[in-house]
């Protein structure tokens, strides 16, 4: 069982702190890894079509490449977002354009896919930051899913603030993080 935790974030700040709250959560069986699109090159994608004539295999060559057998090794991928203007950010809408390429030979299909969105503030655009990211998932085939009791909501919404050089995060953002956490520990337990 492997987690492949992404910070949709064009930095390492608050998205990529949730996250790694949610992968604490998870038990130390379940092989687990972040990756930031921060550390990554991501070209658009020019709906060529040559990712349908070649089986799946795109031809532009960036960091989508290893970001794409990351995602087709993980049985459950969990994505995270700052909110930008009520939505994702242009790095992951870029990949998610991208694995197009994995949508041809159908790759992330049957793996389950969480959100996390962050926020400046309350209201501030986190449910729709997940709808996208839902939204890509399911395109995709995958199973999407969100916390677990006794929180139980779309996955992690959270507003952050930052003091001291220090990310601060609201009390429903946490415990929506950690009960996203817990959650893929049910859903392992469901596959064994």
């Amino acid at each position: 069982m492997k987690v492949l935790a992404i910070n949709g974030s064009h930095r390492k700040g608050s998205t990529l702190e949730l996250l790694k709250i949610v992968l604490d959560e998870i038990d130390s069986s379940i092989e687990k890894e972040i990756v930031s699109l921060s550390d990554y090159e991501i070209g658009y994608c020019k709906l060529c079509g040559a990712c349908k004539k070649n089986g799946g295999t795109c031809i532009l060559k960036d960091g989508f490449q290893e970001l794409a057998e990351k995602m087709t090794a993980a049985d459950i991928i969990v994505v995270g977002s700052p909110v930008y203007f009520g939505s994702i950010t242009g790095k992951l809408k870029s990949l998610f354009d991208r694995s197009r390429a994995l949508r041809v030979s159908w790759s992330l299909k049957n793996k389950f896919c969480g959100a996390l969105a962050v926020g400046a503030t309350i209201h501030g655009g986190q449910e729709h930051t997940i709808q996208a990211i839902h939204s890509w998932a399911l395109i995709h085939g995958m199973l999407v899913f969100g916390d677990t009791s006794p929180t139980a909501h779309f996955g992690c919404a959270a507003v952050a603030s930052q003091k001291d050089g220090k990310f601060e995060f609201n009390k429903g953002g946490i415990e929506t993080a950690k009960s996203l956490g817990r959650h893929i520990n049910e859903i392992a337990e469901m596959l064994k």
